[in-house]
């Protein structure tokens, strides 16, 4: 496999859901074991700290980076036109960026349980976005939450104008007025 490759063969598109599931349950695993048990209010609240950020992030980096930087932007355009495809960045590129990039920066600044906790919160939503990603791609639930989600993606992909950029959620299309041209 080549590292930057963009369309995955189904063994690693959901080794990256199995990777970042464990991820997920090894991180809070480590926390509730390991952490001071006197902090855990704190732990709980940096995690949906990290949680919120995430959803900041996703909005940013799908509006700015995968519209706006190349070759992001001729990447992500891939995925526009083939929407099907099992196409996303690879585990062996997003693993790294959330070490490097979120984990180590904070554990430098705010220790290492407190980052591990906001790291907690960023791979949940991550994790969240990933598979909302997949499900208005590639599953029909029925349910009104996905349907919305499904609808805002749908004219994200082919409305006349650029707009809703939030995956698992449309908030921040409309804090930051994003999606006003429609």
């Amino acid at each position: 496999m080549k590292l930057m490759q963009i369309e995955q063969t189904r063994s690693t598109y959901w080794a990256d859901f199995v990777f970042y599931g464990a991820a997920i349950l090894c991180l809070a695993a480590l926390l509730i074991a390991c952490a001071p048990h006197l902090r855990w209010v704190t732990f709980v609240c940096l995690t949906l700290v990290g949680l919120c950020a995430w959803s900041v992030l996703e909005y940013l980096i799908h509006r700015f980076v995968f519209h706006g930087l190349q070759p992001f932007r001729r990447w992500h355009g891939e995925h526009h036109a083939r929407p099907l495809a099992l196409i996303c960045a690879p585990t062996a590129v997003t693993a790294p960026v959330f070490g490097i990039l979120m984990f180590l920066p904070m554990w430098a600044l705010v220790g290492v349980w407190n980052s591990c906790a906001v790291t907690l919160g960023l791979l949940c939503g991550y994790f969240a976005y990933a598979l909302t990603h997949h499900a208005i791609h590639h599953w029909r639930f029925d349910s009104e939450w996905l349907r919305t989600r499904r609808r805002s993606h749908f004219m994200h992909h082919h409305g006349k104008h650029p707009c809703c950029y939030g995956v698992t959620s449309g908030v921040w299309d409309v804090v930051l007025w994003s999606d006003r041209q429609r």
